[in-house]
């Protein structure tokens, strides 16, 4: 009947069509998140798993889980490496996300050839559970999991995503000894950091006046904190997104996106609770106190969570386009925690850091392009990244083309680099701000005020209105749940889209590319986005105005005992007398024992000694480095590790002196020396050709390892050359 109207008549056709197929997958959205509700455990794994041990039987029960995933066909794991365990965040959305498909952290993992265990949680927590109870579970979890993996070498990697990235590190302050290497993907750990004109979500609890909100929402849940309150803050960061462009890429692409939606949403709609005093303690010891980059949380037993306790590598994975936790508060921690390059080494801390370019919070985790370079690169050089000298590296990676030297040295795409930093360049990122620390501090001293207003005033009547009749209501009535009832087959609207989208699916006419109608569309779209893009710029802005204002105000600050000193307004953690004298101790025992090792001290002390030269550890020197272990059967990792790491340090005690004990350290086999030089020469030319320093100090290193002479005995005649 349209067709006389021709491209018109053609679009139309094709609009109505979409919009049915559209309010269907809505539908189907809607019956898929009710499906996963009724489920004990819903999660989004995509691999199977078999349950080793559950939180809710502990003596402090907790609703998490430990279970091992099972590789897929066609992957083979190796039991003598370490095993990687993925944590997932517990922050409004159900588990599953680090192993959401094939390409993802468990996937590449397993790929590398790791043993992989998952930690999730069920929808709704154990009554009275504590974050310090889920801490404590998860140090079990790594004992179980170190335990079945008595061959492996070296300790479980262990990532921890977005809000399980404090987690994890909290844990592996307080159990040092259970962690090999940590990877921290967009996790926040210092909370106030930020940079003017941008990350406006670091107002929001300034804004609300504090603590007193999450109070008031956990009484009138009856005890339970909505994790859907959460996911309603994050969408809020972007109204182009949520308001229109999620939506509007489905109706566009129905035929062919559906299932994509589908399978996102999934995770994305799986809310899930809190329990109220758990929610609180994140907000006023974390978000709003900003307490645990400086050593500020005690537990209840009395034990200090002082994250310079880890010793494990710190590898901190965050995008420059993440926009909840965006570089400053990924990174922050660091220049919180350390005043000097001196104190970080000193702490035998190795953190490595990488920036993405633009990748959002959500790619972090689930983009495909992500998990095939960075995290299958970290996967790959997990022990390259486990046996870093103390120090701070930035993780560089580049393609790998036919004129990159040694090609069968680098396991991937790409060439891993990790090049020395030093905390000026963590502070180039962060952009620390004393008159930023003074009005977050303001916020956190109104927050106590509020809070104990708020609980000595109101919340007896609150929680007498609070109850799980309430709370229902209030969770039906979210604008992150209300439309998964409005499109579910609850609604009798609904009830009969099924069956209209499979008339128009046996009858679809998609309109033809080069319709202009299309384009139209398409131009329309980008009006609406850039409008709802204005007016979140603009309430950012006035947002950020409004905290300066309040929060910058001289006299605010003065009521609540914040003064206008060069002295920051929180504690900052120093070298403690007990920390000072075991450092001291530790260089006395390394001064000690300069000259003392053998061929293999001295070879890793040459091979240090040529790496400070250069611009970092490439993967290739590396992998060629496994040779020295491969010649010294029964070494573990951890020894390589422990050898590598005194040989380091003894160079930048007294490099001179390190270097002079070199010889006395050497066989005097001439044979062995060549032998561990050629090796040496080759761990050095493994990436490629060498700058004038590197070459310089391989020099030096040649010379130290030339044959001993014999010396003639005073008196003794010396040899008369042939005539």
């Amino acid at each position: 009947m349209l067709q006389p109207w021709g491209p018109l008549g053609e679009y139309l056709v094709d609009a109505a069509q979409r919009t049915v197929l559209f309010w269907d997958v809505l539908r189907r959205r809607s019956d898929q998140y009710y499906e996963q509700k009724a489920k004990e455990v819903p999660h989004v794994l995509s691999f199977g798993s078999e349950l080793i041990l559950d939180g809710r039987t502990f003596a402090r029960p907790v609703n998490y889980g430990l279970v091992r995933i099972t590789p897929p066909d066609g992957v083979v794991i190796d039991p003598q490496k370490r095993p990687f365990v993925v944590v997932d965040p517990r922050a409004g959305h159900g588990p599953g996300i680090g192993g959401f498909k094939a390409d993802s952290e468990l996937g590449v993992a397993m790929r590398a050839g790791h043993p992989c265990y998952f930690v999730g949680f069920t929808p709704h927590p154990m009554p009275g559970q504590t974050i310090e109870d889920i801490a404590r579970a998860e140090a079990v979890f790594l004992e179980k999991v170190i335990e079945l993996h008595p061959q492996a070498e070296g300790k479980p990697c262990v990532i921890g995503n977005c809000q399980a990235g404090w987690a994890v590190m909290m844990v592996a302050a307080i159990r040092p000894e259970l962690f090999g290497p940590i990877i921290i993907p967009g996790s926040p750990l210092s909370y106030w950091a930020g940079v003017q004109g941008e990350n406006p979500m670091r107002y929001s609890g300034g804004l609300a006046g504090g603590s007193w909100m999450t109070a008031l929402m956990g009484d009138l849940g009856g005890g339970r904190f909505d994790g859907a309150y959460l996911v309603k803050n994050f969408e809020n960061l972007n109204p182009a997104n949520t308001l229109w462009t999620k939506n509007y890429d489905l109706w566009a692409t129905v035929d062919t996106d559906a299932q994509r939606f589908l399978d996102f949403e999934k995770w994305w709609g799986g809310h899930i609770n809190l329990n109220a005093e758990e929610m609180q303690w994140i907000v006023d010891h974390l978000f709003v106190g900003n307490r645990l980059a400086t050593a500020e949380i005690v537990t209840s037993d009395g034990v200090r969570v002082d994250l310079r306790n880890i010793r494990s590598p710190i590898l901190c994975f965050c995008s420059k386009g993440d926009n909840i936790t965006p570089p400053p508060q990924a990174l922050g921690w660091i220049t919180d925690l350390y005043a000097t390059d001196e104190d970080l080494r000193a702490a035998a801390q190795t953190i490595v850091y990488a920036v993405h370019d633009h990748v959002g919070h959500l790619g972090i985790f689930v983009s495909g392009s992500v998990a095939k370079k960075e995290h299958e690169e970290f996967a790959s050089n997990i022990d390259l990244i486990d046996v870093l000298p103390p120090g701070l590296y930035e993780a560089v990676m580049t393609p790998k083309t036919a004129e990159t030297a040694n090609p069968e040295l680098i396991g991937g795409d790409w060439v891993v680099r990790f090049e020395p930093r030093t905390l000026a360049d963590i502070r180039a990122i962060v952009q620390p701000d004393l008159e930023n620390e003074r009005r977050f501090a303001t916020v956190q001293r109104v927050s106590e005020i509020n809070l104990g207003l708020y609980r000595t005033l109101f919340q007896p009547f609150v929680q007498a209105l609070g109850g799980a009749r309430t709370a229902g209501l209030l969770h039906q009535l979210n604008p992150a749940e209300l439309p998964f009832a409005l499109f579910s087959d609850r609604n009798p609207l609904m009830q009969q889209i099924a069956k209209l989208a499979e008339q128009v699916r046996a009858q679809r006419r998609p309109a033809a590319p080069d319709n202009p109608f299309l384009a139209w569309q398409a131009m329309i779209s980008e009006g609406m986005v850039a409008a709802l893009d204005g007016y979140r710029d603009l309430r950012d802005r006035r947002m950020e105005e409004l905290f300066l204002g309040i929060y910058g105000s001289p006299l605010l600050q003065a009521l609540v005992g914040i003064r206008a000193t060069d002295t920051p307004p929180r504690r900052r953690p120093g070298l403690e007398p007990e920390r000072l004298a075991f450092i001291q101790n530790r260089i006395g025992e390394l001064k000690a024992r300069l000259a003392q090792g053998g061929l293999l001290e001295a070879a890793i002390r040459g091979l240090v000694f040529i790496g400070l030269a250069g611009p970092g550890v490439d993967e290739r020197a590396f992998n060629a480095l496994r040779k020295i272990r491969a010649a010294h059967d029964g070494m573990t990792l951890e020894e390589f590790k422990r050898v590598l790491r005194e040989q380091y340090f003894s160079l930048l005690l007294d490099q001179d002196a390190a270097l002079a004990a070199i010889p006395k350290m050497l066989p005097d086999d001439a044979a062995a020396r060549a032998q561990a030089l050629a090796l040496i020469r080759q761990i050095s030319y493994a990436g490629g050709a060498l700058d004038e320093h590197r070459a310089a100090h391989l020099a030096q290193i040649e010379a130290l390892f030339a044959p001993k002479t014999r010396k003639t005995p005073a008196g003794a005649p010396r040899a008369r050359k042939a005539d």
